[in-house]
C-alpha cells in the first residue's frame, strides 16, 4: 500500500519565507552600502574626474542654454563657455600663485610683530586665572619629570642630507594634475554637447516602465542642482570680491588671495564662513601694530558675511538645497573622508542628488527622512509626542506656532483634538498607561486655558457681532459622553460659545445618565450638547441621547463627535436614530451651529424655552431619513 504524503502547509511556508526575508533584508542593505562605499573609495581615480565634470556641466549648463537660445549654436556655445571658464580660472590661479609666493617670502618680516602680540596676550594673563592654570601645569609637569628615570645613554640622532628640491622632483605631481584637468575639460565639453543623448540613454537603461519616475527625477535634480550651484557661485564670488576690495582699502597685503580663500571657504557649509572671516583677521593681527586695525577688519568682514547670509542668500536662492543642516555637515565629513578636498567640493551637490532620487524611489525613501529639510512630523503628531514626553511647554509652543501660521479656529481640529484621539486610541490598545492619557488630557486643558487667557485662542464662532443682543441669555448644558478626554473636548467647545448669548454649564463625567436626564428635565435648558472623542464612546453617546430624547422630547440636542476619524454616514444615522438633531464632526462646525441657533432664536423673539430654540432648518441634511 503506497504511503500517503502529509499535506503541505503552504501558508506556514510562506510565513517562514517572509520572516526569513525580513531578517535578511537589513543585512543585505548593510552589505550593499558597504560595497558601494568601497567602490567609491577604490574607484576614485575614475569617479572623481567624472564627478567633477558633471559638477561643472551642471554649473555651466544654464549659460550654454542661454547662448544656444540666442542663436549661437550648441557647439559654439559650449566651446565659448568652456574656453572663457578656463581663461578665467587660469588668470585667477596665476594671480593667486604669485601672491602666495610673495607671502611666503615676506612672512619672516612679520615675526617681530607676532612676538609682540604674544607678549601682549601674556601680559593680559598675568595675575589672573590663566596664570594660575599655567603655574599649576608647570608644577605638575615638573613633578612628572622628577619621577621619570633618566636615560643611561642618549641615542645619537641620525642626520639625513637631502638635496634641494627642484622642478623635476615635482614634475610627476604636476603631470597628474594636468592630466586630471585635461580629462575633466574634455568630459565637460562632451557632457554639454551630448546632454540630451545621455539623458535618453539613461532613461532607456532604466526601462520604459519607469520613464515617468526617471524623467521627473532627472528634471528636478538638474534644475535644483544647477540653480543651487549658480546661486552659490554668484553669492560666494560676490563675497570674495567684496572681501578683496575691503581688505585692499584697509591696506591689508595680498587682498586678492584672502578674497579668493574667503569665496572658496564659503562652499563649506556653516563652518567655512567662520574660517573665511578669521583668516584675514589673523593676518591683520600679524601685519599691523596695535589693535584698532584688526578689530576694524573683523567688523567689516562680519558685516559682509551678514549681508551675504541674510540678504543675498534668501533673495537669490528661492529654495534650499533640500538637505537639513546636520545632514549636510555629516555629508561634508563623509565625502571629505572619502575623496579628500574634491569630496569637500562635491559634498553638497552629491547629497542633493541623493535626496532628489530618494523622493522618487520608494526603496531609498529613508534618506529623505534622515537627511531632508522638510518637517517629518505634522503639528498634531509633534504636539502629541511632546505630551507623551511630559513636555507641555514645547507642546504649547507647537500650538502657538500653528496659530501664527494658520487659521486660529483650526488649531482645535488640526492639533489638539487629534492628540486626544491618539491618546484614547493608544490607551485602548494598551500602548500607553492611564496616567499618560490623563496627562495628555489635563495638559491640553491647561494649554487651552493659557491660549484663552493670552488672547491667542479663536473667538466664538458667531455670524454677527454680539452688540444689540435680543433677550436674556439662554441655558446651555455641555455634557461629556464618557471619560476625561471627552470632558476636555467639551471644555474646548465651551471656549467657542458666546457667553453674552448663552449661560453655559458643564456637567461632570461622574454624573450618571439618569442624573443627567433628571437635571435636564428639571432645568429645561435651551440646548444640550454632548461631546465625544473618537474612537470608542459611541455606545455611551447613543445611550445618553436616547434617554434624553425619551424623557425630554422637546430639548434641542447637538452631538459633537470629534477626533481624527473619517466621518461615517452609518455613525451619523445611529446618532440620529438615538435622537440627535445635529452631529458636528469638527469643533468648527459645532461652534458655528450653536451660533446660528442663538441668532435664529433671537430673531424669532423667543424667551429662551427649548422648543423655541429648536429650528428644523438647521438639522443635519443627512438626518432627514430619521423616523418621526
Amino acid at each position: 500500500m503506497p504511503r500517503i504524503k502529509p499535506p503541505i502547509d503552504r501558508a506556514r511556508g510562506h510565513r517562514r519565507g517572509t520572516l526569513l526575508t525580513t531578517e535578511i533584508r537589513p543585512l543585505v542593505a548593510l552589505g550593499t552600502g558597504a560595497l558601494v562605499v568601497a567602490c567609491l573609495y577604490w574607484g576614485q581615480a575614475v569617479l572623481i574626474p567624472v564627478a567633477l565634470a558633471t559638477l561643472f556641466a551642471f554649473l555651466l549648463s544654464p549659460v550654454v542654454d542661454l547662448l544656444d537660445r540666442w542663436g549661437a549654436g550648441r557647439a559654439t556655445s559650449v566651446l565659448a563657455v568652456v574656453l572663457l571658464s578656463l581663461c578665467l580660472v587660469g588668470g585667477v590661479g596665476w594671480v593667486l600663485l604669485r601672491q602666495l609666493v610673495s607671502l611666503a617670502d615676506e612672512l619672516p618680516q612679520y615675526s617681530a610683530n607676532i612676538r609682540h602680540r604674544v607678549s601682549d596676550l601674556r601680559g593680559l594673563s598675568k595675575g589672573g586665572s590663566v596664570e594660575k592654570v599655567q603655574r599649576t601645569l608647570t608644577e605638575v609637569v615638573g613633578e612628572m619629570e622628577k619621577a621619570e628615570p633618566k636615560a643611561t645613554a642618549e641615542k645619537p640622532i641620525a642626520v639625513v642630507v637631502q638635496p634641494p628640491s627642484s622642478l623635476l622632483s615635482h614634475l610627476p605631481g604636476l603631470l597628474d594634475v594636468l592630466a586630471t584637468v585635461v580629462m575633466v575639460t574634455v568630459l565637460v565639453i562632451f557632457i554639454l554637447l551630448e546632454r540630451q543623448d545621455l539623458r535618453d540613454r539613461l532613461i532607456r537603461l532604466v526601462g520604459y516602465r519607469s520613464v515617468t519616475v526617471t524623467t521627473k527625477a532627472l528634471d528636478e535634480a538638474t534644475a535644483r542642482i544647477s540653480r543651487y550651484l549658480m546661486m552659490q557661485s554668484l553669492i560666494n564670488g560676490s563675497f570674495g570680491v567684496a572681501v578683496s576690495v575691503a581688505l585692499f582699502l584697509l591696506g591689508t597685503p595680498y587682498a586678492a588671495l584672502w578674497g579668493f580663500l574667503a569665496a572658496s571657504l564659503r562652499f563649506i557649509p556653516y563652518v567655512g564662513s567662520a574660517i573665511a572671516v578669521l583668516l584675514p583677521t589673523a593676518v591683520a593681527l600679524a601685519v599691523f601694530p596695535g589693535w584698532s586695525h584688526p578689530l576694524l577688519t573683523l567688523g567689516v568682514l562680519v558685516a559682509l558675511e551678514l549681508v551675504a547670509g541674510m540678504v543675498m542668500e534668501p533673495w537669490l536662492y528661492g529654495q534650499s538645497a533640500g538637505v537639513s543642516p546636520v545632514a549636510l555637515l555629516v555629508a561634508v565629513i563623509f565625502w571629505t573622508w572619502l575623496w579628500g578636498s574634491v569630496g569637500l567640493l562635491l559634498a553638497t551637490p552629491l547629497t542633493v542628488c541623493l535626496i532628489v532620487l530618494s523622493k522618487h524611489l520608494p526603496s531609498m525613501n529613508f534618506l529623505v527622512l534622515l537627511m531632508g529639510d522638510d518637517p517629518v512630523l505634522e503639528p498634531k503628531s509633534r504636539y502629541y509626542q511632546r505630551l507623551l514626553a511630559r513636555d507641555p511647554d514645547e507642546a504649547a509652543d507647537v500650538a502657538e506656532e500653528y496659530i501664527k501660521a494658520n487659521d486660529p479656529e483650526s488649531v482645535y481640529d488640526e492639533v489638539l483634538l487629534p492628540a486626544l484621539y491618539y491618546a484614547k486610541q493608544d490607551w485602548e490598545r494598551e500602548k500607553i498607561s492611564e496616567a499618560d492619557a490623563e496627562f495628555v488630557a489635563s495638559s491640553t486643558r491647561e494649554i487651552v486655558d493659557e491660549l484663552h487667557q493670552d488672547g491667542r485662542s479663536p473667538a466664538p464662532s458667531d455670524a454677527e457681532p454680539t452688540t444689540g443682543r435680543l433677550g436674556p441669555r439662554r441655558l446651555l448644558f455641555l455634557c461629556p459622553a464618557q471619560d476625561e478626554i471627552d470632558a476636555v473636548a467639551v471644555h474646548i467647545a465651551s471656549r467657542l460659545i458666546d457667553a453674552t448669548r448663552w449661560h453655559v454649564e458643564t456637567l461632570g463625567t461622574s454624573m450618571l445618565t439618569s442624573e443627567v436626564t433628571r437635571l435636564v428635565d428639571e432645568r429645561h435648558p435651551a440646548l444640550v450638547c454632548v461631546g465625544s472623542v473618537a474612537p470608542g464612546g459611541m455606545s455611551h453617546t447613543r445611550h445618553l441621547c436616547k434617554r434624553l430624547r425619551t424623557r425630554c422630547p422637546d430639548v434641542s440636542l447637538v452631538v459633537g463627535r470629534f477626533g481624527l476619524h473619517e466621518e461615517s454616514v452609518e455613525e451619523r444615522e445611529q446618532l440620529a436614530e438615538a435622537g440627535a438633531d445635529f452631529i458636528a464632526p469638527t469643533m468648527r462646525e459645532f461652534g458655528r451651529h450653536v451660533a446660528e441657533l442663538s441668532l435664529l432664536a433671537e430673531a424669532s423673539g423667543s424667551d429662551g424655552k427649548a422648543d423655541e430654540v429648536r429650528v428644523p432648518a438647521l438639522r443635519d441634511p443627512l438626518l432627514d431619513a430619521r423616523p418621526v
